[in-house]
């Protein structure tokens, strides 16, 4: 039977226990490895909820320094903190920062908040005498006045507005459309036969642009067809203890007559209605009596039986996202969005 020599012996003692050594190594890396994918993947995650977040926060903040029409970053960064949290998945979120240096933006920086100590702590690289991490994630809101949208087919003169820039709602009134029309003036007359409609692009709704575009006239004392769910919808909201707010096209000039006149429109005034009379009967009319609830001899219309109005206030207004472009007149009615 052959046997080692002493050489041979001596060799392999050498070699005893390197295949231990050489594991324990492996096997640093392989943990190191693993907990550098788990924690990247948790880091991931948690810069989507703060991303969740920050949108949330900065459309928020936009929307109440809008409202308010001015604020402060302690104010925004309130009202950014209200919703942040609620929209990451966690609920762990804190406002780290809001800069309102650029004018009509909000930019506002959401950071993770573990424990109160602003680290993601649970981290598996700790094992590896790792730091905590702390995540952050930005978003900007942005808020101007739209220059085109789809609303309800009625267009109101520029004489009509009354918002003061100062105030957040306007005194109630009655527009009128027949008979003679009310706050008009040499710009802003109505289309005779027209009466503020406005051509159509689908039921009951019409798709404007301010500037170089003109919107063609609906002549006619009623309102375009295909309009009675959309007054019985107001009617059942208000009745309800609702608000109706619509964001009326308004325009500076028109011309022609009929079927051939155009208004020019230059933006759009958001009116929260309280009554109207666009034909006979409901839901063609509601409120329009002095005897109605908050209504008096002034802003009625019922009597004669042709005439025609809307009776409400303009509102300052914030739409989320909801207009095409910006660039219209800034008549209290804004669109915000998200920007880079």
């Amino acid at each position: 039977m052959p046997r080692l020599n002493a050489t041979s012996r001596a060799k392999h003692d050498k070699e005893r226990g390197a295949a231990g050594v050489l594991v324990a190594v492996m096997m640093l890396v392989l943990i190191g490895a693993g907990a550098l994918a788990v924690d990247t993947g948790q880091i991931y995650a948690e810069r989507a909820q703060l991303q969740n977040a920050a949108d949330a926060g900065a459309m928020a903040a936009a929307q109440q320094c809008h409202k308010a029409g001015t604020c402060t970053v302690t104010q925004a960064k309130l009202w950014a903190g209200e919703l942040s949290g609620g929209n990451s998945n966690d609920g762990a979120t804190t406002v780290d920062s809001v800069d309102l240096s650029v004018p009509k933006q909000v930019k506002v920086v959401t950071s993770t908040l573990n424990g109160g100590n602003g680290f993601l702590t649970k981290m598996f690289a700790s094992a590896l005498n790792a730091p905590p991490v702390t995540v952050r994630a930005g978003a900007t809101a942005a808020w101007a006045p739209p220059s085109s949208g789809s609303s309800f087919p009625l267009a109101i003169s520029n004489h009509c507005y009354n918002l003061s820039s100062a105030a957040q709602t306007a005194d109630v009134q009655k527009i009128s459309y027949k008979p003679g029309g009310t706050c008009t003036g040499p710009s802003g007359t109505q289309i005779p036969g027209g009466w503020g409609w406005l051509d159509q692009s689908s039921p009951c709704v019409a798709t404007t642009t301010t500037g170089t575009n003109r919107v063609g006239s609906d002549p006619g004392n009623n309102p375009p067809t295909l309009c009675y769910d959309v007054l019985s919808g107001w009617k059942t909201t208000i009745l309800a203890g609702g608000e109706v707010k619509v964001a009326f096209p308004v325009f500076d000039d028109a011309t022609n007559q009929g079927q051939n006149g155009y208004f020019h429109v230059i933006g759009y005034a958001t009116f929260k209605i309280w009554g109207w009379k666009f034909g006979q009967n409901s839901p063609y009319e509601f409120r329009d009596k002095a005897s109605d609830p908050g209504m008096t001899s002034a802003l009625a219309c019922d009597t004669p039986a042709n005439n025609r109005c809307v009776i409400g206030q303009f509102v300052k207004f914030e739409t989320i996202d909801s207009f095409g472009g910006t660039g219209g007149t800034d008549l209290g009615t804004v669109d915000i969005k998200l920007v880079k």
